[in-house]
């Protein structure tokens, strides 16, 4: 089998001869580490799309700009010795701790100043960002990058991972308080925000669907926290139901069977609407908040699943590793429809002694689940 005839299958919960082996990426703190304890410098570390040094197999992604164009200038506000002040490309205006952070990834979270969408106003002078129609959406040389996928045997993506979600765009235009208030204070706007993206993304990828077989979409949302959704079942189906239909509805049409959503934090209350809006796929099942993957299988044995496997136990010894791993990937990859993959980012608390010790267990299990 291919590497693509393995991923479709393992997504259509039918047998392989060996299940593919991905993993999300890492932390530059954790990167910095494990080069210190003797990780080669010189490896490009994607693992989205693939590490052969690691054994991490490839995937490919239809990588199209989708983000503001043109970008807010960046602009320093303010600064001391600890910490900075500043508006990003996307608008953002946050407070960031700068110590500690590597390669562009801080030690926390930045802290939401404020975002550049408030009103009715600022969103029509945001919409002037989000032209579709724009030269510089599509790489110079898509056409060929067309031409290739053809003949290749891996999966591709539709976009890039992390960049669509109709959550996190709203969070992105306003935040994470403003667009809670605004869903009863002008649900109205909110309709008006939410189909603009949907319009904006189906005339993007309109050529690249015309272009490209691809195998998958991926939403990226993070719409829950260790103790729930940010949204309630009832906000979903009022205002996420019908455009995650008409956008997978589309997306089907095209060929993308494979649906997946990306949210951290515990879920649980969204899947069956998940599932009805026609997502086929979730990850990455935190463990912190109680996503065991397990139990969603139980729950929902036709959901296909990827990730779910506990970050905080590779930051242990050995048998802890081999336990996590031993618990969850034989009956899972037994049940069918899951690709283990850590939970999250490997963060920097995981040495590479262990992260090594981890990729040699679980190749183990792939070869004999």
């Amino acid at each position: 089998m291919t590497q693509r005839e393995r991923f479709r299958r393992i997504m259509d919960f039918q047998q392989v001869d060996k299940v593919p082996n991905y993993e999300l990426c890492c932390w530059g703190q954790t990167l910095e580490r494990w080069e210190a304890e003797g990780m080669p410098r010189d490896l490009n570390m994607n693992f989205f799309e693939g590490e052969p040094y690691f054994g991490l197999e490839r995937r490919g992604f239809v990588h199209l700009n989708i983000w503001v164009d043109p970008q807010f200038d960046y602009e320093v506000i303010e600064e001391d010795e600890r910490y900075i002040i500043a508006r990003y490309g996307d608008g953002v205006v946050t407070k960031a701790l700068k110590e500690g952070t590597v390669r562009g990834t801080r030690p926390s979270m930045d802290q939401h100043i404020s975002h550049p969408v408030t009103d009715r106003a600022s969103f029509e002078a945001m919409k002037k960002r989000y032209d579709p129609r724009l030269r510089t959406r599509y790489p110079q040389w898509f056409d060929e990058w067309a031409r290739m996928w053809k003949t290749r045997d891996y999966p591709v993506f539709l976009l890039s991972n992390g960049s669509f979600g109709l959550y996190s765009w709203l969070r992105l235009w306003m935040g994470t308080e403003g667009i809670s208030y605004l869903f009863y204070d002008d649900p109205d706007l909110v309709e008006e925000m939410m189909d603009f993206a949907v319009d904006f993304l189906l005339e993007l990828v309109e050529p690249a669907l015309r272009q490209v077989e691809c195998d998958a979409f991926n939403y990226f949302e993070d719409f829950a926290g260790k103790g729930g959704p940010l949204i309630s079942p009832q906000i979903f189906k009022k205002f996420f139901l019908k455009r995650y239909q008409r956008i997978n509805e589309r997306l089907n049409r095209a060929g993308i069977k494979y649906i997946w959503l990306d949210s951290d934090g515990e879920t649980w209350a969204l899947i069956p609407l998940l599932i009805e809006a026609g997502i086929t796929c979730h990850w990455p099942l935190e463990q912190a908040s109680g996503m065991d993957p397990r139990e969603v299988r139980r729950q929902y044995p036709g959901l296909a699943l990827a990730g779910g496997i506990d970050k905080r136990e590779l930051t242990r010894d050995k048998k802890a590793i081999e336990t996590e791993l031993y618990a969850k990937i034989p009956p899972m990859l037994e049940s069918g429809g899951y690709l283990p993959i850590l939970d999250h980012a490997f963060p920097p608390d995981i040495s590479y002694d262990n992260f090594r010790y981890y990729l040699e267990v679980k190749e183990k299990l792939l070869q004999t689940g």
